[in-house]
């Protein structure tokens, strides 16, 4: 953040706008700078005494302070439910919506809100994930995955990254007072009645008031009880609150993933009692049940060091479903050894052609808070790492769509 922004807020209303611990991929001093080299593949994976001293921001679920805390208008981080898009206007379109084997709209997973203060234009930046939650498509994906022709693959795990100048149409260019004043400039587009996640652009054609975003959509309104009461207006409310005039979508899908904000600490070897204490709601018992049901799923010595490795830094703060770290060293802290891809398997950004940096990654903590089942056709991972645009490149487009690398449980599976 800048300055001025820094100087004008205070208390929790700078703690919520600072986002995530970020740091510039120059801000290294150049003797330490490590140039990420095409051919070098187990440098980038192997050198756990580096990872160790590369700054580390964990990021935690917790329920919603109160109703309007995570509106899109204080730029937050987020799980579950539906996005708070930055730019409420110009949303993803077409295929990028959907699924690239089933053809189903893609489900939100969550949001970082990751501003970086190198240039103006990413005064306020956020990232974006969703994924198709068939595990069947999960599984196509990770064979598309290793073709090897990232620019032309399928997949069911989609990124974009949304970002803009302080000065702007869509927010005021003073930082947020998060105490429910705060308001928007304008509304939105309108969404998906379903989904809430998606520009609706068909509307019923019997009450002609709610909106989807695909026939699918639509089709599974009409029979969850749209049929019944198409021609009353319960799906969309006016509402005034927080002094706005927005209109608040009711989402009728019960399909969506429980929402929950997402708080960051920075990862060190004492960890705050916050995320340690005995009722954390990922216990100790749990979490070494979880470890050694996915630890006998793997096959070769390897695959299983490597996954001992992983635990052994993750149970120093259990409850942790994101790792986030945005400097030139860094590097994801992958589970599984045959999983790890090379730079050769991280395509360059779409728009500018530059390369790919490790932003963030999502651990599988989070499939827990989303009360997913542990059957066999039940989604899973072992860690899903998100790839930007290293200058986060600017454009035309509002969302530019980035890359996720997944892994699951076993490879050899996939």
């Amino acid at each position: 953040m800048s300055e001025d922004l820094n100087a004008g807020t205070s208390g929790d209303a700078y703690e919520k706008l600072k986002g995530l611990h970020l740091s510039s991929l120059d801000d290294e001093e150049d003797e330490d700078e490590v140039l990420i080299d095409d051919n070098v593949h187990d440098d980038l994976y192997d050198d756990e005494d580096d990872e160790d001293k590369v700054p580390v921001s964990l990021g935690f679920v917790e329920k919603k302070r109160n109703s309007w805390s995570l509106l899109r208008q204080l730029f937050p981080s987020k799980a579950g439910a539906t996005p708070a898009w930055l730019d409420p206007i110009n949303l993803p379109s077409g295929r990028s919506c959907l699924c690239d084997f089933c053809g189903e709209p893609l489900q939100f997973m969550l949001q970082v809100y990751a501003p970086l203060t190198e240039k103006d234009s990413t005064f306020h930046r956020t990232v974006f994930v969703f994924m198709c939650p068939s595990m069947s498509c999960l599984l196509k994906d990770q064979h598309e995955q290793w073709k090897r022709h990232p620019g032309a693959t399928l997949r069911s795990v989609k990124v974009f990254r949304c970002q803009m100048p302080r000065l702007n149409s869509f927010y005021s260019s003073e930082p947020p007072k998060n105490d429910g004043t705060d308001k928007p400039s304008g509304d939105g587009a309108a969404l998906c009645s379903w989904c809430g996640t998606w520009r609706g652009d068909k509307v019923c054609s019997g009450c002609k008031t709610v909106r989807y975003c695909s026939e699918k959509h639509q089709a599974a309104h009409w029979q969850s009880g749209h049929k019944k009461n198409c021609f009353s207006n319960i799906s969309l409310n006016e509402s005034n609150s927080n002094g706005t005039a927005a209109r608040m979508l009711k989402v009728a899908s019960k399909s969506l993933w429980p929402e929950y904000e997402i708080s960051n600490e920075d990862e060190c070897d004492e960890v705050s009692d916050d995320h340690t204490h005995s009722t954390s709601l990922v216990s100790a018992s749990q979490a070494d049940e979880t470890y050694n049901s996915l630890l006998d799923s793997f096959e070769g010595d390897d695959d299983k060091k490597s996954w001992a490795s992983f635990q052994e830094r993750i149970s120093r703060a259990p409850d942790q479903v994101l790792r986030y770290c945005r400097y030139a060293k860094a590097k994801p802290l992958l589970p599984v050894s045959s999983g790890q891809p090379s730079n050769s398997d991280i395509p360059k950004c779409s728009y500018c052609g530059g390369p790919r940096a490790f932003e963030f990654q999502i651990l599988p903590q989070l499939l827990y808070y989303f009360n997913v089942g542990n059957d066999v056709n039940s989604l899973d991972w072992a860690t899903v790492v998100v790839y930007t645009c290293e200058a986060s490149c600017e454009g035309s487009m509002a969302y530019k769509e980035e890359f996720a690398w997944v892994q699951v449980a076993s490879q050899s599976n996939a």
